[in-house]
């Protein structure tokens, strides 16, 4: 029974359709989460049992994904559009693969007899099989090499494979797939859909069930993002971007070891000297400036503020009012492009001793980001935990230069929330509270365990047990 594409083609998007037309032997899908994709790929698949002929016979469908409650999903679609089309089916329910190994599949059969067939995603299941075969979250596989082994010589007599997944790092299979397409080492067909691809082509308009203002679209999306909980899953499961933890230059282990409850309402709150990092931004990154107050070695994060499309007018007024309370020591400023005239004006208003400006060379970001991470690795930093902070610190890696004559420091830029910009503001706090160009000098006073300063004496009594307890 010849079923025709046309009729079906309004109940996918754009980015299904192009999927569902392209017939290339192996297809090869990198794609966010609840998109779609096992809806459709069922459609594809239900298809090509009623109307696909290998060598004149009828084209069975293998499917394996990594859990079970995966392959029950999948099973379901095909039910559906076996219906939905008017379709007669057998619902073999569990089928017994291999008695010995306990494999077994949940099958659907059609009277043409061919099958579909849901399977667990033991390698051995594929052995002796031919057919059509669908792998999908191969990134997630526990064992995706001897999965491949297996699943690879089913389709070698021309039978159709589609390969699916989001991304899970880049130690492992599919995202080494993934490479060799794009370098032309491998001929099969690449599908790369975000979620941004998918919105734009129309995903929450099918979700409301109505067309949807841009406005709806993007706090759609900001709501996805802020229930992923961290940057990772975010790049990985909706971004289509291979994220590798061993990759990041300070790791979110290493971030948490480090994390307090450390956040001031107010400035007024602070009693020891403190420093601060301001990397400016006007529209298209943020500006982020990060206190820090220093007791003992350690920078406690007291205050961070993130001013988006706030004029400089407005910075500057809330720097001044940093720089002119009595326990500020000292201020970086990024005075690459934009940020130039603000740090002159600073630095001609409070003088070079509390304000340095810092053009962001290779060569100093290099030296603010290692002084950052030894900051982390000697424990010498509390910061809060505040996600967006952890995902800035923890997105910024060691690259290459274009030129492949050194390495830079830089990270992916998020579509929303800047360029690490809450990074290289704390690395200049950082900066601040341990390049000064002089010390206030301490006085040893004449009463026991007294030190006096510039600020007034400070009982060290009872202080000892405190700052041990900050090691």
């Amino acid at each position: 029974m010849a079923i025709e594409l046309a009729s079906t083609i309004k109940l996918f998007l754009p980015y299904q359709i192009d999927w569902l037309e392209d017939k290339s032997q192996v297809k090869l899908a990198a794609k966010s989460r609840r998109i779609g994709f096992t809806w459709v790929q069922a459609f594809e698949d239900v298809m090509d049992a009623l109307t696909l002929k290998i060598h004149n016979k009828p084209c069975d469908v293998w499917f394996t994904s990594a859990d079970l409650s995966a392959a029950k999903e999948y099973i379901n679609y095909c039910k559906m559009w076996a219906k939905a089309l008017n379709i007669a089916f057998k619902d073999l329910d569990e089928v017994v693969i291999d008695e010995e190994k306990d494999i077994k599949s949940l099958s659907l059969e059609f009277t043409n007899g061919a099958r579909i067939n849901a399977i667990s995603s033991n390698p051995s299941a594929f052995r002796s099989k031919g057919g059509k075969v669908v792998i999908d979250e191969f990134a997630f596989h526990k064992n995706p090499h001897e999965l491949w082994k297996a699943a690879w010589p089913v389709v070698t007599w021309g039978y159709p494979l589609r390969i699916i997944s989001s991304l899970n790092g880049t130690n492992n299979l599919f995202y080494q797939f993934i490479q060799k397409i794009k370098a032309g080492k491998l001929d099969w067909s690449l599908h790369e859909i975000t979620i941004f691809n998918a919105v734009a082509q129309g995903l929450v308009d099918k979700i409301y069930d109505r067309p949807t203002t841009q406005e709806e679209r993007e706090e759609w999306i900001n709501k996805i993002k802020n229930s992923c909980g961290d940057e990772i899953t975010w790049q990985q499961e909706y971004c289509c971007i291979a994220v590798d933890e061993g990759s990041a230059f300070i790791s979110y282990n290493l971030i948490n070891s480090c994390v307090e409850d450390c956040l001031f309402e107010d400035l007024s709150q602070i009693s020891f000297d403190f420093y601060a990092g301001f990397d400016v931004g006007r529209i298209k990154d943020l500006s982020i400036i990060v206190i820090g107050e220093k007791i003992g070695s350690v920078f406690y994060i007291r205050k961070i503020y993130e001013l988006k499309n706030v004029t400089f007018k407005e910075q500057k007024a809330i720097v001044n009012h940093i720089l002119s309370h009595p326990k500020c020591r000292r201020l970086a400023i990024d005075e690459t492009g934009i940020g130039k005239q603000m740090a002159e004006e600073l630095k001609d208003e409070f003088g070079s001793r509390m304000v340095e400006p810092i053009t962001f060379t290779q060569k100093m970001k290099e030296e603010l980001a290692y002084k950052l991470l030894y900051t982390f690795q000697d424990r010498n930093i509390r910061v809060p935990d505040y996600q967006l902070l952890k995902d800035d610190i923890h997105s910024i890696k060691k690259m290459p230069t274009a030129n492949n004559n050194g390495i830079r420091f830089d990270c992916v830029r998020s579509e929303t929330d800047g360029h690490a910009d809450r990074f290289w503001a704390l690395a200049l706090m950082v900066y601040a509270g341990t390049n000064e160009p002089y010390q206030k000098p301490i006085i040893l006073s004449a009463k026991p365990n007294v030190y006096k300063g510039l600020n007034g004496e400070l009982n060290l009594n009872g202080l000892g047990g405190l700052l041990r307890g900050f090691n």
